[in-house]
């Protein structure tokens, strides 16, 4: 029998991680959403709009098979602090609740506080199984 995954289960996986309204740049790799509201670890941090599909979110077609979710590009976000910034997370704020839901590498960048710094789009791939 072939392994099957059906395009609408894996939507709905990344449908979840689109739930974020909040991207954060931060000097650490963040392991809880109280991490991206922590002003010693977060730098800079932008709102999103939830699985709207116009900018913030797309789910498409993966690159290689499956599907795929990706962030657009978020450009001038004011920076916060300064420091070290090597990681981007999203998470979403709800209801006074907070779930960190993707976290990422970037490239190591100094950034100082009161400047903006901008935020390549990005994406997360599940692929259909093999």
């Amino acid at each position: 029998m072939a392994k099957l995954i059906v395009d609408a289960v894996m939507d709905s996986a990344l449908a979840n991680v689109a739930l974020s309204n909040l991207c954060v740049v931060l000097n650490v790799a963040p392991t809880v959403f109280s991490d991206l509201v922590d002003p010693t670890k977060a730098l800079a941090d932008v709102a999103l709009t939830p699985l709207d599909g116009a900018g913030d979110w797309t789910i498409a077609n993966g690159d290689v098979s499956g599907r795929k979710l990706t962030l657009g590009a978020q450009s001038a976000v004011p920076v916060d602090a300064s420091g070290v910034a090597n990681h981007v997370a999203v998470g979403a704020w709800i209801s006074s609740v907070g779930a960190l839901k993707l976290a990422t590498t970037c490239n190591s960048l100094m950034l100082a506080g009161g400047g903006t710094v901008d935020i390549p789009a990005f994406k997360y791939e599940i692929t259909d199984p093999t």
